[in-house]
């Protein structure tokens, strides 16, 4: 199989590990306490949904939190999946690695195949080496940024924003104040962080409001914004004026064996803020131009990455800027949000024709807390309200129905062309059958909360 999917697997039915939570692991802050780790890998627990979708065909998935059986076959009725082991509940508490070594029989299953084993990222189980130290040295955004850098000058319609890491806390805040004095927001960076945590952006409005910047750096590590102790970077804020519709890109590749770069796509990133909500993939999202720039950076980028040892799935998010050039923010050596959204093209593209428009949700609220079977139920209803609108609902993270703030995530899918290529009204047609669907969903997710209330 040639492209992006014969170097992730070889086009073979793959062995998915959600080891989220153990990538996460090795780049938390040393002066988070026992509490916000544990927060964090259980966060991180839930994300490992999305494993079932890291490859076109999954053959055996691992599943740190317990999942039932009905959701795999949810998606494989509609992904025209073979049979899947799924071993689920394995790590409630710790990370993977750590409940693996507790069970040699299950480890030796997945050594054994039958496929290719691919995870979210590469951690220390994977053995050390340069592949490891590639992720370890990119995955922080000042590293990523001084390669931006040296990249920039040879890629039109490029511009990377100016960063600084300041020597101290101490140093950091009074250089925030400075900013803030000039009437300048700043993006304010641990060097690592996943989903916008570690991420925030900070206005001069907000940190005088606050008392300076001393005592706003102090807030945003007490309410878990940014991590504790460590370095901080500060980056010059990129105005997207009016270009919101396309304000976050995301570029994805695959690196082969042979470090050869495979090109994936370039999607539309949905962000609140720093948080990464989702994403859309597919025919006419991204116009032409800007995704040929995307594309000719982010595959300098993966030559790069290829040069210092990294293998596997890497990618590169852009904002947007007034004059519609792109500003690269970081890379992430490793599976994202959305390449779940790539892998699902994909996949449908292949079991049911060309022209797939994907849309993912990672953390769609829920108006009410659920179990399982009652999550199921409930999108079980919806999914021919959606079907009506031409669109698949296809579930990913849904043990998270039951926590303190209840939410799932999900795909969503719609065909924008029945034969060959779809043209741009066709494309705009399934973008539009999205949105319905999103909004479809969303409302009856946050009605869970009325009906509850009536049995009050």
């Amino acid at each position: 199989m040639d492209g992006w999917a014969g170097a992730w697997t070889g086009g073979r039915r793959a062995v998915h590990l959600g080891n989220v939570a153990d990538f996460n692991d090795q780049f938390l802050a040393a002066g988070m306490d026992a509490a916000q780790r544990a927060r964090r890998l259980r966060q991180a627990h839930h994300y490992a949904g999305m494993a079932a979708c890291y490859s076109p065909e999954p053959a055996l998935l691992v599943l740190p939190g317990e999942v039932e059986r009905a959701w795999i076959d949810w998606l494989a009725r509609e992904l025209a999946w073979g049979p899947v082991e799924l071993y689920s509940g394995i790590a409630p508490g710790g990370t993977l690695a750590e409940a693996l070594a507790a069970r040699p029989a299950l480890a030796a299953r997945i050594a054994a195949g039958p496929g290719p084993v691919v995870a979210w990222g590469r951690t220390a189980a994977h053995g050390a080496g340069p592949a490891l130290a590639a992720v370890r040295r990119y995955e922080s955004k000042a590293a990523a940024h001084r390669l931006f850098a040296e990249l920039a000058p040879d890629h039109p319609g490029i511009v990377v924003p100016r960063q600084e890491q300041p020597d101290s806390p101490r140093r950091a805040a009074r250089r925030l104040t400075a900013r803030a004095g000039r009437g300048l927001t700043t993006v304010v960076k641990s060097p690592h962080g996943v989903g916008g945590y570690g991420t925030v952006v900070v206005t001069p409005q907000q940190l005088f409001a606050a008392g300076g910047g001393r005592a706003l750096l102090r807030r945003l590590v007490r309410d878990e914004v940014l991590p504790p102790g460590g370095a901080l970077l500060l980056e010059e804020y990129v105005d997207g004026g009016r270009a919101e519709h396309l304000r976050d890109l995301t570029f994805d590749a695959v690196i082969g064996e042979d470090g050869r770069v495979h090109p994936v796509g370039v999607g539309a990133m949905e962000v609140d803020g720093t948080r990464y909500l989702g994403v859309t993939v597919g025919p006419g999202v991204v116009p032409p131009g800007a995704a040929a720039t995307a594309e000719r950076f982010g595959l300098a980028v993966g030559e790069r990455l290829a040069a210092d040892g990294h293998r596997g799935w890497y990618d590169v998010d852009f904002v947007t800027d007034r004059e519609r050039r792109l500003a690269p923010t970081e890379t992430n050596l490793r599976l994202t949000g959305p390449a779940i959204a790539f892998v699902l093209r994909a996949r449908l593209d292949q079991v049911r024709g060309p022209g797939h428009l994907v849309r993912t949700l990672d953390g769609m609220p829920l108006g009410a807390r659920l179990s399982q079977e009652a999550l199921y139920d409930h999108l079980d209803r919806l999914r021919p309200r959606c079907a009506r609108l031409g669109v698949t609902l296809l579930p990913l993270v849904v043990t998270a129905g039951y926590e303190p703030e209840p939410a799932v995530g999900l795909a969503l899918a719609a065909r924008a062309a029945a034969d060959g290529a779809p043209n741009a009204a066709e494309a705009a047609d399934a973008a539009q059958a999205l949105d319905a669907a999103e909004a479809l969903v969303g409302a009856a997710n946050q009605a869970l909360g009325r009906m509850f209330e009536a049995l009050r």
